[in-house]
């Protein structure tokens, strides 16, 4: 993951440079609503500029299916990004061909263009190389700052960065040196958190991961399946019960590769699943036969915070409970803020990644002391799960 190339490293002065953002923001009535995204790449931008580069960015925009789809259109994007770079941007009606030419040479330096969504074109999404050369004959160097869509071998992502000189941007820079603090090359001992509903769905991320790190804490649904494996009643609770016998598989892989995996000490349920229901806090062995475990206990907390103290590096990936309803949320809460409290003493590294977990964080008001936080949901996920990167492989080969 140390080898690829950043703006520091390449020429591109005088180049107009194609560069892969990620603009797949919310829009309202052709109103950007949310400039987060956008926002986080004005320093690659500004950055192409001050090497004498001319950004060119590329981008997708929901799902149009190769098919150009009005209400898909980047050009509704382009107040907000004029806004965020504090210039004027030039728009392209398309992303290759005559209306992209025109606008690319019209470009001088200190400009800024944006191109038309990259999958009105079919070529997009199916990494197609002459939709590919098409679009990298625009420009002289390739830069790509979308690490949310690294996970996709499309034309924009994959196919340009072997056409011509490519590096990463900022965001993807710094996403990159995230990850490697966290798993690839980590301060030891390593504490993963994994969250969420299904052990079906984060299968191939448990069997990583427990080759990877020290301490597994599972929680939200997940655990009660975990609990199930282990003979413990769950009552009325999300549980896979079908998959106990992966989980035990699972917990036996754990012990033969030393990674203590932890579950539930004490739990909180209730009958009812909704906000102010009546709940009680209860020894995880004890959950009556009519309610359902919705958040994990103040034992298990204490518990965490044991293992955060004695942990060097954290990977967060999903709730400890319902955390959208109060009061489910307060482990998750509380586990949040033992951990913001750990970085900020310099004592933890903390990388998170997923959208429940960003907004688990957020809601606990503690996401900006966090070393890094990842708002790339699939590709955050692929890279926990040990895949390689398609968008980032392209860079560093």
């Amino acid at each position: 993951m140390a080898d690829f190339k950043t703006i520091d490293d390449m020429d591109l002065d005088g180049k107009v440079v194609l560069t892969r953002v990620d603009l797949n923001v919310p829009v309202d009535q052709g109103r950007v609503t949310d400039a987060t995204r956008i926002e986080k790449i004005v320093p690659t931008v500004k950055d192409i500029q001050e090497k004498g580069g001319i950004p060119v960015l590329l981008a997708h925009f929901d799902r149009p299916k190769g098919k150009r789809v009005d209400s898909m259109s980047l050009k509704q994007i382009v107040p907000a990004l004029e806004a965020a770079l504090g210039q004027p941007v030039a728009f392209a009606d398309d992303c290759i061909g005559g209306p992209a030419k025109r606008v690319v040479a019209a470009l001088n330096p200190g400009d800024v263009a944006l191109l038309e969504n990259t999958r009105f074109h079919e070529g997009e999404e199916g990494n197609d190389q002459t939709f590919a050369a098409s679009m990298a004959a625009l420009g002289g160097a390739y830069i790509n700052d979308a690490f949310s869509a690294a996970h996709r071998a499309h034309a924009s992502t994959e196919g340009l960065a072997r056409l011509l000189p490519a590096g990463a941007g900022r965001l993807m820079e710094a996403e990159l040196k995230a990850l490697d603090a966290a798993l690839g090359n980590p301060e030891r001992p390593v504490v993963a958190i994994v969250g969420g509903a299904k052990v079906s769905t984060k299968l191939e991320l448990l069997t990583n991961l427990i080759e990877k790190v020290d301490h597994l804490v599972i929680g939200g649904g997940m655990a009660n399946t975990f609990l199930v494996a282990k003979g413990i009643e769950v009552g009325k609770s999300l549980a896979e019960r079908d998959m106990a016998d992966t989980a035990s598989a699972i917990l036996e892989k754990a012990d033969a590769t030393g990674c203590q995996i932890h579950l539930p000490v004490d739990i909180v349920v209730a009958r009812e699943f909704e906000a102010g229901a009546a709940s009680e806090t209860l020894p995880v062995d004890q959950c009556p036969a009519d309610a359902m475990i919705l958040d994990a206990g103040p034992d298990t907390v204490e518990q965490l915070r044991d293992v955060f103290g004695r942990c060097r590096t954290l990977i967060w990936n999903g709730p400890l409970g319902a955390f959208e309803i109060e009061p489910f949320d307060q482990a998750t809460n509380a586990a949040a803020r033992v951990a913001a409290d750990a970085t900020r003493d310099g004592t933890l590294v903390s990388v998170a990644g997923g959208g429940d977990t960003v907004a688990a964080l957020n809601k606990a008001g503690v996401a900006g002391d966090f070393t890094f936080i990842s708002t790339a949901g699939g590709a955050f996920l692929e890279w926990m799960e040990g895949k390689e990167l398609p968008g980032v492989a392209a860079l560093t080969d």
